[in-house]
């Protein structure tokens, strides 16, 4: 939980959560947000935060917080992403955008700052609605990033099926894979999860599909996703088949009959630009 207010000197450990209060200090490594009138929090002992009328943010080391909605210099894309602080990224991320390329903003800057999500809610450090958050924060920065770059969005003319395989109800990455791709001009058919061999078989019939991505988080579904690149081996099909996921490496991803193993969204992304220029 969130470390509280009022509770001069209490110790803090790492933790996520949200409190209200009147004033008080806090410390130790804290990942939340507060609601309240002033309180103070700091990480380490080493950065501080002040929330004034608004939500707080302290990370360890480092203490950004914004007051009254407004990004302090010293908050960074991955700050307001891990925070899932959604009214400061639209502004943030034009700001990056005029000195940094639009990709090299969602490959150093975005991307990291969600595997860092990623990361957290594995350990179980957040939980699903800081992942969420974080996840729809990332995608308001992507859509700033996708009409900076509208001249070139929808020109590469090629549509990509993604999908969480049977059995498989986990779907956070393959979700950023989506947004990735978007930003690079691709046309994306998210077919969801726990999604039905036979389904993907028809849409990439239907569509005249050149790559699928496939994707499984978990061990027991790594069967799903052999079963599904056999089916679509065996319709013929002359598409290419990507697969992705924590359980996965390359290794795997060939005894399973893939012809690339994406690592991460960027993987993906470089995997999807062969093809087109394939």
């Amino acid at each position: 939980m969130g470390a509280p207010a009022g509770n001069a000197g209490a110790a803090g450990t790492n933790a996520v959560g949200s409190g209200t209060g009147g004033s008080g200090n806090a410390s130790g490594n804290t990942i939340g947000s507060g609601n309240g009138g002033n309180g103070n929090a700091s990480g380490n002992g080493t950065g501080s935060g002040n929330g004034v009328a608004g939500n707080a943010f302290a990370k360890g080391g480092n203490g950004n917080t914004g007051a009254s909605g407004e990004v302090r210099k010293s908050d960074s894309v991955e700050d307001i992403v891990i925070s899932g602080k959604k009214g400061l990224i639209e502004a943030k991320t034009t700001e990056r955008l005029l000195s940094v390329d639009a990709m090299d903003l969602i490959n150093n800057e975005f991307i990291p700052a969600l595997d860092k999500v990623g990361e957290l809610y594995e350990q179980g450090k957040i939980f699903l609605p800081q992942l969420m958050n974080s996840a729809e924060t990332a995608k308001k920065g992507f859509e700033v990033i996708k009409a900076s770059t509208s001249s070139g969005a929808g020109s590469r003319h090629m549509s990509i099926v993604l999908a969480t395989v049977k059995g498989d109800i986990h779907d956070i990455g393959k979700n950023i894979v989506k947004m990735l791709l978007e930003n690079y001009g691709f046309d994306v058919i998210d077919l969801g999860k726990d999604v039905d061999p036979r389904l993907i078989v028809d849409t990439v019939k239907e569509k005249n599909i050149k790559l699928v991505g496939l994707s499984a988080l978990m061990t027991t579904t790594v069967k799903s996703m052999e079963e599904t690149i056999k089916l679509l081996r065996e319709s013929g099909v002359p598409c290419k088949i990507m697969v992705g996921g924590a359980v996965l490496s390359e290794i795997l991803a060939q005894k399973i009959g893939a012809d690339y193993y994406a690592k991460d969204a960027a993987a993906s992304a470089k995997i999807a630009l062969e093809c087109l220029n394939s």
